[in-house]
């Protein structure tokens, strides 16, 4: 049985049923309007702004250690582009989900450096560098953009570099053709640009679990196929031939079962943590119900059939890395730490979340409470402490 109590989930369908039963004929909305109205907090997704307690500027250590992880595949994608490309006058770099805080300038100043370096050692002019970040309209633009200062002083070379902002979703066009030299994507090609249709059977979760009908899984699978199909089709149009992309997301090992997810996966908690707020009569099961995170895990296989179906480009690399989301290194058999950890963890969470969270709930959720409950649930579990995520880094050449 899953982590989820079966209390709780007695008393989610006597509410549910309740609520289902008194619903009035005005109600009957087509698909398509009862889908936007049931998922509309996924227009809001969007982390956490500001550079507070609660900001995922304070809470993105993990994506830090992930975007210094890859430092090496920058740099080396970033050299043989050059090359490849001849050393161009200009070059056009876009950073796509690049949110709000000083992560955003951590990879693109890392490409920047790189090309100034190189052209230098290689005894080439300078480029003038075009450096596009963008993001959904919600994201905090002007969080991120009080790091320019800070930004261009790590600049290793003088050079001409021009920052602007390109608010969109990378699910559609959103530069010229063949304008685009190097594209990179971190922790964001993740989310799905909608809540998959199907998912009305299961009930207690946000996410997929181990108790989950396939079904679920299929509809999660089939979102994440055409999603990151157009993401690859959109880019395809806008990328120069041999322009180079590195993508960053949130993947899963392969096992035998798809809807295997660990009792202490991140959603897993999530969803115990909202259910225990429908179990103390602290919000409504059917707005619980309604809540679902418009996000997938692949796996490598998963990501490589993919980009090779659509086929506008070449598998340069694609590395499998492991980080503990609680980024705690303390020995977690201690219960200070233990609870430490399931703070950061929490924390990390509340950041990426609570924006939806607010836009589906509103006032009627306290959020310090569901993520007090979520530190107290990571906080049980040794193996919580130290779980790892995976973490897929993939290369690409444009074709």
């Amino acid at each position: 049985m899953d982590s989820i109590s079966l209390r709780a989930k007695a008393i989610l369908a006597r509410q549910v049923n309740h609520e289902c039963d008194c619903k009035s004929d005005n109600e009957n909305y087509s698909d398509d309007e009862e889908r936007s109205s049931k998922y509309r907090f996924v227009s809001a997704l969007s982390m956490s702004g500001g550079n507070g307690d609660n900001s995922y500027s304070t809470n993105s250590l993990l994506q830090k250690r992930v975007l210094s992880k890859i430092k090496t595949v920058l740099v080396e994608n970033t050299k043989e582009m050059m090359t490849n490309l001849d050393f161009p006058k200009c070059i056009k770099i876009a950073d796509l989900g690049c949110s709000s805080g000083p992560n955003t300038f951590l990879a693109i100043s890392q490409i920047v450096n790189t090309i100034n370096v190189f052209c230098k050692e290689c005894n080439q002019n300078q480029p003038e560098i075009d450096c596009c970040l963008n993001d959904l309209p919600s994201n905090d633009f002007n969080t991120t953009f009080q790091f320019l200062t800070s930004f261009n002083k790590k600049l290793t070379q003088e050079g001409s570099c021009f920052v602007s902002g390109i608010p969109g979703s990378f699910y559609s066009r959103l530069f010229p053709r063949k304008s685009l030299h190097f594209v990179h994507s971190n922790y964001s090609i993740h989310f799905l640009s909608k809540v998959p249709d199907g998912l009305e059977k299961n009930k207690m979760s946000v996410y997929i679990t181990s108790s989950s009908p396939l079904s679920e899984y299929k509809a999660y699978l089939n979102q994440f196929q055409r999603d990151f199909t157009t993401f690859l089709r959109m880019r395809s149009e806008e990328m120069v031939s041999n322009g180079r992309m590195v993508l960053t997301l949130i993947g899963r090992n392969t096992t035998d079962d798809p809807l295997y997810r660990d009792c202490c996966h991140f959603w897993t908690l999530l969803s115990k943590s909202l259910c225990d707020l429908v179990f103390e009569g602290l919000v409504s099961a059917s707005k619980v119900n309604t809540f679902k995170m418009p996000f997938y895990d692949p796996t490598k296989e998963e990501v490589t059939d993919l980009i090779r179906k659509e086929g506008s480009f070449q598998i340069n690399d694609l590395e499998t890395h492991g980080f503990d989301l609680g980024h705690s290194i303390e020995d977690c058999s201690l219960q200070p730490h233990r609870v430490k950890s399931g703070q950061k963890e929490a924390s990390c969470i509340r950041a990426v979340t609570e924006t939806m969270l607010v836009a589906h709930f509103g006032d009627a959720i306290n959020i310090d409470t569901l993520f007090n409950k979520y530190a107290f649930h990571v906080s049980q579990h040794a193996t919580c402490t130290v779980k790892t995520t995976v973490t897929l880094v993939v290369s690409l050449i444009r074709s």
